[in-house]
């Protein structure tokens, strides 16, 4: 079933990517001279793929301005994104032990799509998130992420716990940030070597369970009024952290 991936940045990497079965290019308009480099760059990739081209005015474009969705006069034509198998994250040639994260329920789509554009930033080697009760890769998440998301590995598991299990037999520390008093501040700890770093959804933090697979927990330090940080924040900042330690 195909789907309008919309926004420039995520137009561009999905054609940059080439990971998906690509139908067509849409622009806005009678021909594709506005916004400068970026849409010529969208149409020089679209060329050199033999992507067809059609500019139109409203019509579909019509329909993602009343979702409230910014396509910025582009969209893209294609396949739903292709998830990986766990095996093909813990199976990569990275020259370093794995850094990866696992989103704990993550249901907000911006959250989400901050969350992979902060781990493409940090070279994570995979992204896992569960089939249920969670938001998956949607446009509106393609689009939050500037198009991060085409260039990362993510893995859609059926059970969460029993993948950290996986994980651990692995030889992978499982890291889960908590906002809890009693988990020791992030400067405590040591985010070296292999890691999974778990974050948990915007209103209930790591769940029951997964809290308890963990390793161990951290806590980021506040010094504000406001209690904490939301869930994309907080990771982000744990995940720069976390590569900072093997610069």
């Amino acid at each position: 079933m195909s789907e309008l991936i919309y926004g420039r940045h995520a137009v561009l990497e999905a054609l940059r990517a080439a990971r998906r079965r690509i139908y067509r290019l849409w622009l806005e308009g009678v021909d594709g001279s506005q916004g400068g480099g970026i849409v010529a760059e969208i149409l020089e990739q679209a060329e050199a793929a033999k992507i067809p081209t059609r500019s139109i005015k409203g019509g579909l474009f019509d329909k993602l301005a009343q979702q409230r969705a910014n396509a910025q006069g582009v969209a893209l034509e294609v396949d739903a994104y292709p998830y990986v198998e766990l095996d093909d994250i813990l199976a990569q040639e990275r020259g370093e032990p794995p850094l990866l994260l696992v989103l704990d329920h993550i249901q907000d789509p911006q959250n989400l799509g901050a969350l992979f554009r902060t781990a493409e930033a940090m070279a994570v080697h995979g992204v896992i998130i569960p089939e249920r009760r969670a938001a998956g890769i949607t446009p509106a998440v393609s689009n939050a992420s500037a198009g991060a998301i085409e260039q990362l590995q993510v893995a859609q598991v059926t059970n969460l716990n029993r993948t950290i299990d996986t994980l651990k037999a692995q030889n992978i520390w499982i890291t889960g940030l908590d906002s809890g008093p009693d988990a020791p501040l992030l400067e405590e700890s040591a985010l070296t070597g292999a890691v999974a770093v778990v974050v948990g959804s915007e209103a209930e933090g790591i769940s029951r369970l997964t809290r308890e697979k963990c390793d161990f927990l951290v806590r980021l330090p506040m010094y504000g009024r406001v209690e904490s940080l939301n869930a994309a924040v907080a990771g982000s900042i744990v995940l720069y952290l976390a590569r900072q330690t093997r610069a």
